[in-house]
């Protein structure tokens, strides 16, 4: 985790929880990289963006997730509806053993960046002022 932690430093402050994770914020966006080594040589990231959250559960803004998760290239979108609204995720996962921070920082900030405009698209969608907050 310490050439993620490298690449991620060149574009954001990086915190690394108790479980190891590392999490940071891309403009309005918390996010969070895990680790899993699946065997030696084979190191999988999984990163995790939460969007937005508290959205209006109208069937509207769950259709336009929805479409906007067939246009990415750079992870999947899920909607999770709660008591209090929808939320909206979008996941990554990939093989990271043999890129440099360069690279890696590069390929994270895409998968970051398309999640910041997801949230833009939806908060201005549902009329909702931007939040700094969580659920």
């Amino acid at each position: 985790m310490s050439k993620t932690r490298q690449a991620l430093e060149q574009y954001h402050d990086v915190h690394i929880d108790d479980d190891g994770a590392l999490t940071f914020r891309h403009s309005e966006v918390p996010c969070a990289v895990q680790a899993m080594r699946l065997v030696e040589g084979l190191t999988l990231l999984s990163l995790t963006c939460v969007v937005a959250w508290d959205l209006p559960d109208e069937p509207r803004l769950a259709v336009s997730a929805a479409e906007r998760s067939g246009q990415g290239l750079f992870g999947t979108l899920g909607v999770v509806h709660t008591e209090r609204g929808m939320d909206v995720t979008l996941r990554y996962a990939f093989p990271a053993d043999g890129l440099s921070p360069s690279a890696l920082g590069t390929l994270l900030m895409l998968v970051v960046s398309t999640a910041s405009q997801l949230r833009g698209e939806l908060l201005s969608a549902a009329g909702s002022p931007p939040t700094t907050g969580g659920s």
